[in-house]
């Protein structure tokens, strides 16, 4: 069109002013006038074609809703648009990836470990679950020791590590495992996704996102001029900001729960829809209720119903929920059984879940059990600028999951498995065996993987260094089972790392293992019914012990929770001194700005001033 103008004035300058002149202008007017008109109707006629479907109406929410496919709902809501500027400049595109760079793979359940960076942000003591060792991994990225290309779906490779435990001085050994393949970005597509959103409307949504709900109003006191968002505002330009990445073929779905489940809009195509009507309702959503996780997860499992099982093909389609929660549920479902066995029969048909934890007081212990099942994954949100950002980088990554029920078998006299780190399926680890129910695509820089390792720390039983026979089994999306077996062989009890992707790996490990052994002697503190531990963990004869082995942690577990103040006792205040200095010489080593962000949080848990404190210290 801006050719045809520019055609028309460069040849009205050209030619002589003659009637024929302007005779040739008055007919490339009318045509100009003719092609705009034409072009006009199209559009028109396109949006006329696409539906706002959406169902969902605080006037009527008591009632369940069932409209006939196609029927236009003129939202009642009955408050206006907050949002409407952002929603409407909303656009459907996918921000481009390079080609040229491959693909590893990363564990499914935590994807960060942001809600306990929040919480000590907050000033708050941070919850025991909101630490995970996989979490903390996919910040970071690791040389998986790959030293052959990989040419199949997934290869993985192994590094071995000697070190001497920082507190005690024994020798420990880890065994790396490398999550590569032979995927590339430019061959990795993920298929048409049918994706539900599942969003959490009660009134525990309503509270700031960074104070505690159940501390009542007031508790937390806001700097001047600070306005914080409720949670229930980050959650609906969460979802809004992922409808952004959804192509016209995907179709899309969303129910939404208080003290009940409620379809606010059918499955349907996003090409069909008006999606920016749909992310104006989204907006305007308010909390009330109770919470019924059960409820909503229900509903939002019923809609894969309204398409027919050869639009949930596996090989051809991607199915998931994605869960957006404080996850403080009051009424209803409570117990993690219930809401497991849900998800886990949802699996079983190819119906994959995404949990979001919304807020500094979401509540990671129910979440953190249910996300061990296949193709399951979850991330915390606390500021919709980061999220948004994430889900530019790996939205299709999040909603891919591509290899299942990986198994890694021992055979050694010599050795055994004593933890496993960097999987949420480290209880599930034996002697000889270790089991990750999930891996999902992930994202290489300069050669080393996004969350790419996992950590296998063995216990020497034997007196001699014979090679170790390991095999691997998994299954792909088709459910095709593969295998490989290798050997790895440790030449001596010295010192050694193969790789600094181990090295860094045992690094984060160690970090993450004092933190979390620190949350559980403080949370008891917090806690009515668990007095708190005097002295602290004797660290210096027993070394750093695997927090998730002891027996105190599910006595302090709650459900709907006060915060607890940031406290540190003198005693860990030293031990964080003296891990300071082991994590100070790595971190020299490792070349790593990155690691910074851990050596600010041993900082400022060492400067922490708790006024008068019993010195819990003991040496001897």
């Amino acid at each position: 069109m801006k050719g045809l103008l520019i055609n028309i004035f460069y040849m009205e300058d050209n030619m002589p002013s003659t009637n024929v002149t302007i005779g040739f202008l008055t007919f490339c007017l009318v045509a100009l006038g003719t092609q705009l008109s034409h072009t006009t109707s199209i559009i028109e006629e396109e949006e006329k074609d696409k539906i706002d479907d959406w169902e969902y109406s605080f006037e009527i929410k008591e009632q369940e809703i069932s409209f006939p496919q196609g029927i236009r709902v003129k939202s009642t809501s009955l408050v206006k648009p907050k949002m409407q500027l952002m929603a409407e400049s909303m656009k459907m595109s996918v921000a481009p990836r390079s080609a040229a760079d491959s693909l590893g793979f990363s564990v499914g359940g935590a994807k960060d470990a942001d809600n306990f960076f929040q919480n000590l942000k907050e000033g708050y003591l941070p919850r025991y679950s909101s630490l995970t060792y996989e979490g903390l991994f996919y910040d970071y990225t690791f040389d998986t020791g790959q030293q052959e290309a990989c040419d199949g779906l997934f290869c993985p490779s192994y590094a071995r590590g000697v070190s001497p435990d920082p507190f005690s001085g024994e020798t420990d050994y880890y065994l790396s495992v490398g999550l590569n393949s032979g995927l590339t970005e430019e061959s990795f597509q993920r298929k048409i996704l049918n994706l539900v959103v599942v969003l959490d409307i009660s009134g525990s949504m309503s509270s700031p996102f960074n104070s505690y709900y159940y501390d009542g109003i007031g508790k937390k006191t806001q700097q001047r001029g600070e306005v914080p968002k409720s949670k229930m505002d980050i959650a609906n330009q969460t979802i809004v900001s992922m409808l952004d990445h959804l192509n016209p073929a995907d179709r899309f779905s969303m129910v939404l729960f208080d003290d009940q489940g409620y379809r606010a809009k059918p499955l349907r195509e996003v090409g069909r829809t008006d999606m920016k009507a749909i992310s104006n309702h989204i907006l305007d959503l308010q909390p009330r209720g109770g919470t019924n996780m059960g409820a909503g997860l229900r509903k939002g499992i019923e809609q894969f119903s309204s398409i027919g099982n050869s639009l949930k093909n596996p090989n051809l389609y991607e199915n998931r929920i994605v869960f957006l929660t404080d996850a403080m549920p009051n009424r209803g479902e409570l117990s993690k059984g219930g809401l497991f066995s849900m998800v886990k029969d949802a699996a079983q048909a190819n119906i994959f879940t995404s949990f979001i934890g919304i807020g500094v007081d979401f509540n990671p212990d129910l979440v953190e059990h249910i996300t061990k099942t296949r193709g399951a994954n979850y991330y915390a949100v606390h500021s919709n600028e980061d999220f948004k950002k994430r889900l530019d980088e790996e939205f299709d990554f999040m909603v891919t999951p591509l290899v299942f029920d990986l198994e890694l078998q021992l055979s050694s006299n010599d050795y055994e498995i004593v933890g496993v780190f960097g999987s949420p399926e480290a209880d599930l680890a034996t002697g000889q065996m270790l089991k990750i129910n999930t891996l999902f695509p992930s994202s290489t820089e300069e050669e080393e993987v996004r969350g790419g390792v996992v950590l296998v720390k063995l216990r020497k039983t034997g007196h001699s260094n014979n090679p170790i026979r390991l095999k691997v089994s998994y299954d792909d999306r088709s459910g095709k089972t593969h295998s490989n077996s290798n050997t790895v062989q440790f030449n001596s009890n010295n010192y050694h790392w193969d790789n600094q992707g181990i090295q860094k790996a045992v690094l984060l490990s160690e970090y993450v293992s004092l933190l979390k052994n620190w949350l559980i002697d403080s949370r008891k503190g917090c806690n009515d019914t668990v007095s708190q531990p005097f002295p602290c963990f004797p660290y210096y004869r027993e070394g750093l012990i695997n927090p998730d082995s002891r027996p105190e942690w599910p006595e302090i577990k709650t459900w709907e929770q006060t915060s607890c103040p940031l406290d540190v006792s003198e005693g860990y205040q030293k031990l964080f001194s003296i891990f300071r200095t082991h994590f100070t010489a790595e971190m020299t080593v490792l070349k790593d700005p990155t690691l910074q962000k851990e050596m600010d949080v041993l900082d400022r848990l060492i400067r922490k001033n708790n006024g008068k404190k019993m010195d819990d210290w003991r040496v001897q």
